[in-house]
């Protein structure tokens, strides 16, 4: 059964994520100031009408109804003057209803007869007018004394301007008009149709903007992230380089310290087989030659000198031994790292007698025989500096594991020495050569010594290393 083929979803950049939640909140902001600006200009409009009306009321209404001031009511000439006005004039003509209130809520002039006379609550525009203030609002036309509007309109401007006594700020009287919203709304529509253009194309401007910023940002990144990426890929190559450059120089130095054995081993037997073997036949000559010559009754002179030369001879004998022996390391293949510690410790023991304080701790079996090698070298070479130095005095040797890494610690209490902080251990090669031992396999190698103090020796190996030709 065949698998169906999916075509991979490309997912966008960060840039064209970021252009896409912008232009969103770009919208969304340019939606609300659009409509907080048409709500502003609608309110300006309205605002502007009323403020005519009143300009209109204090110019032409306001004389006619002056008499309110001291009789409270309108005569039957104020009337027509009033319904005159209303007929001549051209914001008259484009009056729908027009009231007069006094300041108690009642009609005492009105277009429409069947509110004329009549007292209504006094609600919110009204109430403004009295308080001396113009109102002016859309109204839905929605209160008692606008039955008769609201069976022919559905809305009307509705305007509510205070009517003062001449010379005073006693507002005698409320003039209510209401007009048509035809023209009203054509000027709204339009004044808000060029705020919201010009709402738009500020916010198409600002958005081209950003998204030409955003743009050369996002090139930069881009271009600096290829190059960034192009430099890991080579970084990675180089360390993967170095890697198996470590790699091949750890194999080296096991095959180097495979074969320096090897070559240590053979120098042992040649010197045991060769230089010990003939000091050992002219031992036994000089034997017999001092026999001889105790049988011949030759001078006691000549007999000690004899003697004297034995002695030299029977002592380079035992150190060609000694170091043909130290030369040769027992078959550590065979041996697992636990064995091999304790061997290269009771090893130095039989040859010199003295005593060490062993503490293994739990120790894995297996270990690399360059490993092996180096433990046991570093062992031998650390024990005969304490024994030659420092008499074997509370020999100790710790060898644990620190992590993935294996510790020896050896240490004595002898009279120590100033240690050297650079490692460089000059004068002193059996230190060097030991460093150089653990150091070629990846270790670390320290050495803490005081005056009076006795020493200390600390080496860290890897239990893994590359091993070369085996030990032969």
């Amino acid at each position: 059964m065949s698998m169906p083929f999916r075509v991979p979803v490309r997912q966008p950049t960060l840039a064209q994520r970021f252009m896409l939640a912008s232009l969103i909140i770009l919208i969304v902001g340019m939606a609300g100031i659009g409509i907080w600006v048409g709500d502003q200009i609608k309110n300006g409009v309205i605002h502007r009408t009323g403020a005519t009306t009143a300009l209109y009321v204090d110019s032409f209404v306001a004389p006619i109804l002056q008499e309110l001031g001291s009789t409270g009511t309108l005569s039957p000439q104020r009337h027509e003057q009033l319904d005159k006005l209303l007929q001549d004039t051209s914001m008259g003509q484009q009056i729908v209803t027009f009231r007069v209130w006094d300041p108690t809520g009642k009609v005492i002039f009105s277009t429409d007869e069947a509110t004329a006379g009549k007292t209504f609550p006094i609600k919110d525009g009204l109430a403004q007018a009295i308080l001396g203030q113009v109102s002016a609002e859309i109204s839905q036309l929605e209160a008692a004394e606008n039955a008769p509007q609201r069976a022919i309109r559905s809305e009307l401007l509705e305007t509510y301007s205070p009517v003062r006594l001449s010379g005073t700020n006693e507002v005698i009287a409320v003039a209510e008009f209401y007009q048509t919203v035809d023209a009203l709304n054509q000027e709204i529509a339009a004044s808000q149709r060029r705020s919201w253009l010009v709402v738009g194309a500020v916010t198409l401007v600002i958005y081209l903007l950003l998204a030409g910023f955003v743009r050369r940002a996002s090139d930069t990144i881009e271009q600096q992230q290829a190059t960034l990426n192009d430099q890991i890929s080579r970084l990675t190559e180089l360390l993967g380089q170095n890697q198996e450059l470590h790699e091949r120089v750890r194999r080296a130095a096991g095959s180097v310290a495979t074969l320096n054995e090897r070559l240590l081993r053979r120098i042992g037997s040649e010197l045991h087989d060769g230089p010990s073997q003939d000091l050992g036949l002219v031992l036994l000559k000089l034997d017999a030659l001092i026999g001889r010559s105790e049988q011949s009754q030759a001078t006691s002179a000549f007999v000690e000198e004899l003697t004297g030369i034995q002695s030299p001879l029977e002592n380079a004998q035992k150190e060609i031994r000694a170091i043909s022996s130290g030369l040769s390391l027992p078959q550590l293949a065979e041996l697992s790292l636990p064995e091999t510690v304790i061997r290269a410790v009771r090893a130095h023991e039989r040859r010199t007698g003295s005593r060490v304080k062993l503490d293994v701790a739990p120790l894995p079996e297996q270990a690399a025989l360059p490993v092996k090698i180096t433990v046991y070298r570093v062992l031998q070479e650390s024990l005969n500096n304490a024994y030659r130095h420092a008499g074997g005095a509370n020999q100790q040797i710790r060898a644990l594991m620190d992590g993935d890494l294996l510790a020896l610690e050896i240490s004595d209490e002898g009279p120590g020495f100033v240690s050297q902080p650079t490692a460089t251990f000059n004068g002193h090669l059996g230190l060097a050569g030991m460093r150089e031992r653990v150091e070629s396999l990846g270790g670390t190698f320290s050495v803490k010594s005081e005056i009076g103090k006795g020493t200390q020796v600390t080496a860290r190996l890897a239990l893994r290393a590359e091993e070369g030709n085996d030990e032969r």
